[in-house]
């Protein structure tokens, strides 16, 4: 259940739902303009986020060869371009440049890294290129969009205050928290969460009693933990990496935090590895995410098999939200009638395109409101709590 709360070319490959269940009247018959669509990947396929690269990348090319195989889009193929962006913003915008100068693409899906996108904003609207971010979460990216200034800046991805703003309004009214201790990553991503949940615990009469950051790589959190047991927190506020939870998880059993003090916010706290590391300490454990593999709807689980039966292996959030957003630009070129790049940029900011999660349409920032997924452990499992949309405060320009 949902809560309210130019001409150039695109590509992917792989195969999962029919197509025209998802965007009605895309396999229409080829027309003699058999212009291919070329689409341009950025995501980090080295270095220590290649993890989410491949996932990224995988997914994309599962919708490209779901459209392809169906026909294209009103007969045009898809083709992708993938480029490394290393995961720092440098690389990023190499890698946007090349795609863009030497590939020629038209449209650009990428980074996961926020500070990546952030660095291709400008490169890509200076080559009015359309730039649709599939997996960055800083909320300075669509601060900056549409009315904001990036008119070719498109986002189909929660961010870190809509998060922030869930995962703050359960913990304190389902749960009662009210004191809490920050233990975040120390990168764009983490530091941001944690500035938007300072700006919504008011609301919710909680406050911090600690603040905490960690660097990639960290592996003892002892002295960190064992101050958060003493000074009374209810429960840890963590935006965090997938590979550093289990660590901190044990660490908490190790200390005596386990079953006293809960996670709560967003380190892939919900997947079978992490709870098989240190269950009592995930137990209970609060999350808001855009998408679960559990979650139960038919062109969900759908894409979840046909992933898994793909590529041997089950798919995570990266895999889902590319996947999902290459049916985004694809349902949005359709609808514009054209691949001319200004068309289906006006066309994407009218969409209303059903999701697996919910539906999906974008505010005056190009931002995506869609909804979040919001979890909690039990039994060792996580249990989904519903879909939850969370409407947010702009900045005043």
């Amino acid at each position: 259940m949902t809560y309210s709360l130019t001409r150039r070319a695109l590509c992917m490959t792989t195969a999962i739902l029919s197509l025209s269940a998802i965007v009605p009247g895309l396999s229409a018959p080829a027309r003699a303009d058999e212009d291919t669509i070329k689409l341009g990947i950025v995501a980090p396929m080295s270095g220590p986020n290649a993890r989410y690269g491949a996932f990224s990348t995988r997914g994309a090319q599962l919708a490209v060869d779901e459209i392809n195989q169906a026909g294209g889009i009103d007969g045009h193929k898809i083709e992708i371009y993938s480029a490394d962006s290393q995961g720092t913003p440098v690389e990023g915008v190499s890698a946007t440049r090349r795609l863009i100068d030497e590939d020629e693409v038209s449209f650009v899906i990428g980074d996961v890294s926020s500070s990546v996108t952030l660095a291709m904003q400008p490169v890509a609207e200076d080559a009015g290129v359309l730039l649709l971010n599939a997996a960055s979460s800083n909320p300075k990216i669509t601060y900056g969009a549409g009315v904001g200034g990036y008119k070719w800046t498109f986002r189909n991805y929660p961010t870190d205050e809509n998060r922030a703003l869930i995962v703050a309004k359960y913990a304190a009214e389902q749960r009662g928290f009210t004191k809490y201790a920050v233990l975040s990553v120390d990168t764009d991503y983490g530091r941001s969460a944690i500035e938007f949940t300072k700006k919504y615990l008011p609301e919710f009469k909680g406050e911090i009693l600690s603040e905490d950051y960690y660097k990639e790589g960290e592996v003892d959190f002892r002295s960190v933990l064992s101050k958060i047991r003493d000074n009374g927190a209810q429960a840890i506020i963590m935006y965090g990496l997938a590979d550093t939870t289990p660590i901190v998880a044990r660490q908490m059993v190790e200390l005596g935090l386990a079953g006293k003090v809960t996670l709560v916010g967003n380190g892939e706290f919900n997947t079978a590895k992490t709870i098989a590391s240190a269950p009592t300490a995930l137990e209970g454990a609060v999350e808001a995410a855009a998408w679960l593999p559990a979650w139960d709807s038919p062109e969900s689980k759908a894409f979840v098999e046909k992933f898994t039966t793909t590529y041997n292996e089950a798919p995570n959030n990266h895999a889902y939200v590319h996947w999902d957003t290459v049916h985004l630009l694809a349902k949005a070129i359709h609808e514009a009638g054209s691949i001319d790049q200004e068309k289906v940029r006006d066309a994407l900011s009218k969409i209303k395109y059903k999701s697996p999660v919910g539906e999906v349409a974008f505010d005056d920032h190009n931002q995506a409101r869609l909804p979040m997924i919001l979890l909690q452990i039990e039994n060792g499992k996580p249990s989904i709590k519903g879909a939850y949309t969370a409407d947010i405060k702009y900045p005043t320009q």
